[in-house]
């Protein structure tokens, strides 16, 4: 009676507790025969996997893409099919690449970008000792003179830049014919425009498209 575990002993006689071992037993049992069996070849394994919900083609894979960020492809469908994905792990493939990958790859790209004003702008001003300090320039400028977000918005181009540099110095073009309507405006009225919420803060798309136009008509950029 040494190994045998204490649930399966009556408590008052130490004897075996036969109903509490057939109890078990039964349960066991139960348990067991619901349990999947290893498939033996691979059609029992084709049938399993379409238990767990592997569709009969990969065209039936239902995905759900509405984050926009990309489409469902046909080719990598066929692969996941292939390896026996079911739906819900051909989705969470799908989801990990909105998640994880799209940032990734963005951020990659942004980076590749920025890699590529920049230069373009060691190339404009002469040089890379040339270059740095124009930028430091342009920064103390809009520090002093601008919201901090405008910097934010308009260093990430070259274009932008040249625009910020443009105004520091005041190089204000002659305005042809066809834009005098715009006559009226000045460096201090598009810093003003500039300095509105509705252009740094609200974004306001209508907004922000009047005051590009008007950076444009002043400064031959936007």
């Amino acid at each position: 009676m040494q190994n045998i575990p204490q649930k399966f002993l009556n408590p008052e006689t130490g004897e075996l507790n036969t109903q509490s071992l057939l109890n078990s037993y039964l349960e066991l049992e139960k348990k067991l025969s619901t349990m999947i069996p290893k498939p033996e070849d691979e059609e029992g394994k084709l049938n399993l996997l379409k238990n767990l919900g592997l569709p009969e083609t990969p065209e039936e894979y239902e995905v759900d893409t509405s984050h926009g960020l990309f489409d469902v492809d046909p080719e990598l469908n066929s692969t996941l099919h292939a390896k026996g994905f079911t739906a819900d792990q051909v989705q969470t493939v799908y989801d990990l690449a909105a998640e994880k990958l799209v940032p990734l790859i963005m951020e990659m790209s942004a980076e590749f970008n920025a890699e590529r004003e920049v230069e373009k702008l060691v190339n404009h001003f002469g040089g890379e000792e040339k270059w740095q300090e124009v930028s430091r320039q342009i920064l103390n400028f809009v520090q002093q003179n601008l919201p901090e977000e405008i910097l934010s918005n308009l260093s990430n181009s070259y274009d932008g830049v040249i625009a910020l540099y443009k105004m520091m110095k005041s190089e204000q073009p002659e305005i042809s014919p066809e834009n005098a309507a715009i006559s009226e405006l000045d460096e201090k009225q598009v810093r003003s425009m500039m300095r509105d919420p509705r252009y740094w803060k609200k974004k306001d798309p209508s907004y922000i498209e009047k005051v590009s136009n008007a950076f444009e008509k002043l400064y031959g950029s936007k």
